[in-house]
């Protein structure tokens, strides 16, 4: 396992065999695949690239460059964790405008037609087999990865727990949140439970549970279909994003983080709970 220090991965370190868009990128990117950590990590909406066939979606290069576009720092957030857990890492190559890969296929949000007041052109009334087309190639190629994640790491018994990883704007609807690390979770509370009874450990950062968002903002896609449905412990980690905006904040957020998940996972997978293998 190696320091923190140690994290140096780079975007161009994730490889796909999965290509979109006359191969301009692929739409998933693994790193770290052959880790033998027992977390699986998940970046959902790593990237804010937009295949050219899009157009842009028909937004402004600014705006494709904010949040709406990306969870901003969260894969640098996740490679430094994957590095210190020896953990694979699963990240989506393309903007969640395109398709958000934390949504089910029959979603409505799944492709938004306005982020946060800015309408995307582009999206707005799209046929079936339009939508048909970002499901086949942004979705599918994302799920069908972490699937066989799940099923090699099966096979091997290695026991797997679903971490994935984002990032949230401070300012939303004109209100701050106040919220700096939100630990998210589903039926399955787990995870979430043991690491928010560490919580004291990284005063006086504020810690919250299913902040700022929940089950109920239909946010828990990920977790159901590759941790609840697969009897794994999960949860998911939000992390303001104006707190990752150096390489030393984004170091000191995944050592915050690791303070609470390493015991939580010794925890579950110490025989008494049981992560279950994958």
């Amino acid at each position: 396992m190696q320091s923190l220090s140690d994290a140096t991965a780079k975007v161009d370190d994730i490889t796909s065999d999965i290509t979109i868009s006359g191969g301009q990128q692929s739409a998933v990117g693994v790193l770290n695949a052959s880790g033998c950590g027992n977390v699986l990590l998940l970046c959902e909406h790593a990237s804010n690239f937009i295949p050219s066939e899009y157009d842009n979606l028909g937004i402004s290069q600014t705006d494709s460059e904010t949040h709406i576009a990306w969870d901003i720092g969260a894969l640098e957030l996740a490679k430094v964790i994957s590095v210190k857990l020896d953990a694979p890492l699963v990240a989506s190559n393309v903007s969640r405008l395109v398709y958000d890969c934390n949504r089910s296929s029959d979603a409505n949000d799944a492709i938004v037609v306005c982020a946060d007041c800015v309408i995307i052109p582009t999206n707005q009334a799209l046929s079936e087999a339009q939508r048909q087309h970002r499901v086949d190639s942004v979705y599918q190629p994302f799920r069908r990865t972490v699937e066989q994640l799940l099923r090699h790491r099966r096979t091997q018994s290695q026991v797997t727990i679903i971490v994935t990883i984002h990032s949230f704007t401070p300012v939303f609807n004109n209100k701050f949140r106040d919220v700096e690390i939100g630990l998210l979770h589903d039926s399955d509370s787990r995870l979430a439970d043991a690491m928010l009874s560490n919580a004291a450990l990284i005063s006086p950062r504020v810690v919250k549970r299913n902040e700022p968002y929940g089950p109920t903002d239909n946010v828990t896609h990920s977790l159901k279909i590759y941790g609840i449905e697969h009897n794994l412990a999960n949860v998911m980690i939000e992390v303001r994003n104006d707190l990752l905006s150096t390489t030393d904040e984004i170091t000191k957020r995944a050592e915050e983080i690791l303070t609470l998940l390493c015991p939580a996972v010794e925890q579950l997978t110490s025989g008494k709970q049981g992560a279950h293998n994958a």
